[in-house]
């Protein structure tokens, strides 16, 4: 975890996976609805309307939010190497 003290709500590695397999999924049936989005935008987003980029960004937070978690652990720890690194030599 990033701060033990006071975990907040995204920066919960459980809370936000459950979020991606769930609302980031959702609905599952016939493809995952982001994937959809994603795939949409990609392809110059032709016809999408205010209520689809809405929905592109709602589907789309959890994804943000881990992505966003996973990058900060990461930099995190390399800090906490380099800086046990210089200590030692």
């Amino acid at each position: 975890m990033i701060n033990t003290n006071s975990t907040k709500i995204w920066d919960d590695p459980k809370f936000l996976i459950i979020m991606c397999l769930t609302l980031g999924l959702a609905p599952f049936v016939p493809e995952p609805h982001i994937w959809g989005k994603v795939r949409w935008i990609m392809g110059g987003a032709k016809g999408m309307q205010a209520m689809d980029y809405f929905d592109f960004v709602m589907h789309g937070t959890p994804w943000f939010l881990l992505i966003r978690y996973g990058v900060v652990t990461a930099f995190q720890k390399l800090k906490k190497n380099t800086a046990l690194g210089q200590e030692q030599g």
